[in-house]
């Protein structure tokens, strides 16, 4: 009943909005030439929209070129059919904005193609396109990013944020990012995001009261990812019907987990290799893990309902990790203790072609994982794993890896060849069958500390 209000308040807000004035960016001197700026334009028509009380900002068919956008209240933007929206690909032409939210992700100033901090009931939609071109930045695998790497879409502390039907394309960094933001629906949306490191499609940062649906989402490193980069949980988010690609993670909490995530329903998500597989700057070529839950920074994860996915390939398909790399969302700060995760139930997915790492659940000593229902999961997995093999298998995967960075590839192949279950608590397992192409002599469970 909340999330149907939540969405009824956000339709009325876009009927409002559609309702008001016009305000067509080519009246504001916008040209369809990607070697003259748009920039003045657009922003003088969202300025002049947001002063009026409110309108639809559009931007009619055609190729325009712009560098930083700063969204206002009350603004509902639209792309026409033909639209786009392409980034500057010079730096110089992004403004260096500071939030007063602190998290990990604002320690400083950050550059974004179109930017909104505490703004209210703004509709991003239409059927046009917004480009970041980001393969023209030069990367320093994510130590530049949102410095010399503009994110295309931000939004900080915001709220009633409407992302409907647009295609976005080829941001330098994160394609997408919702920071400590409160009631937003993204639906229908495509997106693409293969041209550089920290190519995530789609990020969800200590927000509240989300409905994602009905997206296309292929990314080179995580496909739609939740975070908790500083005290605020993610809660109350749901996430379906949508098609994933990743060279990493197709659906991830983590890895930052300061606050935690509390109340997802995650579910009818397919999962498939990229149609686009001529190059990978990160992660595996048929994908990390599927389902990625992570609590390392502190932080905990309760009551996650996970179901209903059809998965072609990743290495690691489900991977749940309770660790503690113990990072503060701001320097200076102390280390925050270990976190939790229970209360997890994971249920109707079949994996064809997984590889043969396996999937696992695991805590580290005197931390469990505890209340995990796993059920009705059927992988296929390479398997080829033989006797000889072992000793280094059991060897590898004997290192807790605490502290270091959480991911379903990390201890390599593991000794179990569906679930290797450690430091965990009251894990449940119905009809869930393991299937292995090639003869495998790895168990289909192994469980270790476990109760």
């Amino acid at each position: 009943m909340k999330r149907i209000f939540i969405s009824i308040l956000m339709l009325f807000a876009a009927v409002a909005m559609a309702s008001a004035a016009d305000y067509n960016i080519k009246k504001y001197g916008a040209v369809s030439d990607t070697t003259k700026y748009s920039t003045k334009a657009l922003q003088k028509a969202i300025d002049a929209c947001s002063k009026a009380g409110g309108g639809r900002v559009v931007v009619p068919a055609g190729n325009y070129k712009i560098g930083s956008i700063l969204l206002k209240s009350n603004v509902h933007l639209h792309l026409e059919l033909g639209a786009t929206l392409y980034g500057s690909t010079h730096i110089e032409d992004y403004t260096p904005y500071a939030t007063d939210f602190k998290s990990l992700r604002t320690q400083g100033t950050t550059v974004q193609l179109i930017y909104g901090d505490k703004v209210e009931n703004v509709v991003i939609d239409g059927y046009g396109t917004i480009d970041g071109r980001g393969r023209y930045f030069i990367t320093n695998r994510g130590k530049d990013e949102g410095i010399t790497r503009p994110h295309l879409l931000r939004f900080v502390q915001s709220k009633n944020i409407v992302i409907r039907d647009i295609t976005v394309r080829n941001s330098t960094c994160w394609m997408q990012h919702y920071l400590a933001c409160d009631h937003v629906r993204i639906d229908g949306v495509t997106i693409f995001n293969r041209n550089h490191f920290n190519n995530d499609g789609l990020d969800l940062d200590g927000c509240h009261d989300v409905i994602v649906s009905n997206c296309f989402v292929d990314s080179d490193d995580d496909g739609i990812v939740l975070k908790s980069t500083s005290p605020r949980l993610c809660e109350n988010i749901s996430i379906s019907n949508c098609v994933v690609s990743s060279h990493c993670n197709a659906v991830k909490m983590g890895t930052e987990t300061t606050g935690g995530f509390r109340n997802i329903n995650i579910n009818n998500i397919v999962v498939m290799p990229s149609s686009d597989q001529r190059e990978k700057f990160c992660g595996q070529w048929i994908g990390i893990s599927a389902i990625a839950l992570e609590i390392v920074d502190g932080g905990v994860m309760e009551n996650i309902n996970v179901s209903n996915f059809t998965v072609e390939g990743t290495q690691a398909p489900i991977f749940v990790r309770l660790a503690n790399r113990a990072r503060p969302y701001q320097k200076g700060l102390e280390k925050p203790g270990v976190g939790s995760i229970r209360d997890v139930r994971i249920s109707n997915v079949t994996v064809y072609n997984a590889g043969p790492i396996g999937s696992s659940i695991t805590g580290i000593p005197g931390h469990c994982v505890e209340d995990v229902e796993l059920s009705n999961i059927t992988i296929h997995q390479k398997g080829g794993v033989t006797a000889e093999m072992m000793p280094k298998i059991y060897a590898k995967s004997a290192d807790e890896r605490e502290r270091k960075y959480p991911e379903g590839t990390g201890w390599g192949i593991l000794p179990a060849k569906g679930f290797f279950v450690r430091h965990a608590r009251n894990v449940k397992f119905e009809n869930v069958v393991i299937k292995s192409q090639e003869p495998d002599i790895r168990p289909d469970f192994l469980e270790i500390d476990v109760k």
